[in-house]
């Protein structure tokens, strides 16, 4: 990956990764990209039974921290917010739900380091 790549470019090629992992965990995508008040859900997914709203933060290094500190509180409360809309306008009730965080690091090896952090808030 040239070292000219902007954030955002950097930011679609880990959720690209994202899926993939996912994918090979055995989640079943139902929606990526999810925008609604300014907000975006990156991915939903099926983990068994479960609807997983996935947050995807990716970093080249950690000078501005850590990829999952990204994720603040007022971040959570917007994927929260959206998370309810989606429920609504899919009339989905009753179902058993989380939030996970995948936090992509793009190491000197040319490799994404990705952490899955269940349930994360």
């Amino acid at each position: 990956m040239p070292e000219t790549i902007t954030p955002f470019e950097l930011g679609k090629i880990g959720e690209k990764r994202a899926l993939k992992y996912l994918k090979k965990k055995k989640f079943r995508i139902i929606k990526q990209g999810f925008h609604l008040y300014k907000g975006e859900i990156d991915i939903i997914a099926y983990d068994g039974d479960t609807l997983v709203f996935v947050e995807v933060k990716t970093r080249r290094n950690y000078k501005y921290g850590r990829p999952e500190e990204a994720v603040t509180p007022a971040k959570q409360e917007q994927i929260r917010k959206i998370a309810q809309a989606f429920l609504t306008k899919n009339h989905i009730e009753d179902i058993k739900c989380r939030f996970d965080v995948l936090a992509l690091r793009y190491d000197m090896d040319k490799k994404f380091k990705i952490e899955h952090f269940i349930d994360a808030f």
